[in-house]
């Protein structure tokens, strides 16, 4: 067995179970490759180094409330990390949010040697973000903080929301969750207007505040209903044509139009897609036109056809 591997995983286990209120076995052998066994070995060993973890197996594992260690220093890379940290959550969080990760990130910062600050604070200098897409509205610069704690303090949200093609409308919604999805922001929320379970963009709020009053409703976690709305949508089977050089430039943006897979004949690259979206994916594809053939739907043609029509038109 190697001694040095087991140490850091015990270690490591104990840092988990302090990161977590309650931890299960199954999630600890997932998070560290090992095998239930093996992690019911390791939670006896600490317990027997003197580490007061309660629970049991099947149950779950928490350590006393009560229990702290002295802080471990950060390896190399862990410190060199926080060079780009900072700078990365300013690029996608908000103004509020991002302050507070600035302030917690100084504290870690503290606890860096005078060297490892210097290496930091570098690396820092090298580091340049160049923002091309506003995931929110910067006229709401608490959007996310309001939602996140919506959600650890269960009390619903008032927010003015601007749909696409209507009017301002105001919203009292329970928050389930927040994720990132082709390059925006979104969140999931029981909705009491509409009586259901809506999906909602960031930056498309207007205006947002906490309110008193307690989530009614006994919602799902979030994944469940990712997961419908993936089952809800019909997918579009597309598959182009185009030369290997093309193909190189169309690389970064196709995960964003239902990429599947690519296969090399002699002519070049054959691509297929399922997109959720024909409308947009006809607009995208118009940017290779040139160089792209459209080998089905046939229908996708005609929508291409009568996009490039227009634009003629307009020239």
């Amino acid at each position: 067995m190697d001694i040095t591997k087991r140490f850091d995983r015990l270690l490591g286990i104990y840092f988990y179970l302090q990161s977590k209120p309650v931890l299960k076995a199954q999630e600890l052998a997932d998070k560290f490759d090992v095998s239930l066994r093996t992690v019911y070995r390791d939670i006896r060993s600490l317990l027997h180094a003197g580490v007061p973890i309660v629970g049991e197996a099947g149950i779950g594992y928490s350590l006393m409330s009560t229990y702290k260690i002295p802080p471990i220093r950060f390896s190399e890379q862990e410190a060199l990390s926080f060079g780009v940290a900072e700078k990365l959550m300013r690029h996608y969080l908000d103004k509020e949010m991002g302050e507070h990760f600035s302030s917690a990130l100084r504290k870690m910062k503290g606890m860096l040697r005078f060297a490892e600050k210097e290496h930091v604070a570098d690396l820092e200098s090298k580091v340049l973000i160049n923002k091309q897409k506003n995931f929110i509205n910067e006229k709401v610069p608490a959007a996310l903080a309001t939602l996140f704690e919506s959600m650890v303090k269960k009390r619903q949200v008032k927010l003015t929301y601007k749909a696409l093609e209507s009017d301002l409308q105001e919203r009292h919604i329970e928050v389930i969750g927040v994720f990132q999805e082709d390059q925006f922001w979104y969140f999931m929320a029981y909705c009491h207007l509409r009586k259901a379970v809506r999906q909602f963009r960031l930056d498309r709020i207007v205006d947002i505040h906490l309110t008193e009053q307690r989530y009614t409703q006994q919602l799902e976690p979030l994944h469940v209903y990712l997961e419908q709305r993936r089952k809800n949508q019909e997918k579009q089977i597309v598959r182009i044509r185009t030369s290997r050089e093309m193909a190189r430039y169309m690389y970064w943006d196709r995960q964003y139009f239902g990429f599947v897979s690519e296969e090399m004949k002699d002519d070049g690259v054959e691509m297929l897609f399922h997109t959720a979206n024909i409308h947009h994916f006809a607009r995208w594809i118009l940017m290779f036109a040139d160089d792209v053939k459209v080998l089905e739907p046939s229908f996708l043609k005609e929508m291409m056809r009568d996009v490039l029509q227009r634009a003629i038109a307009n020239l």
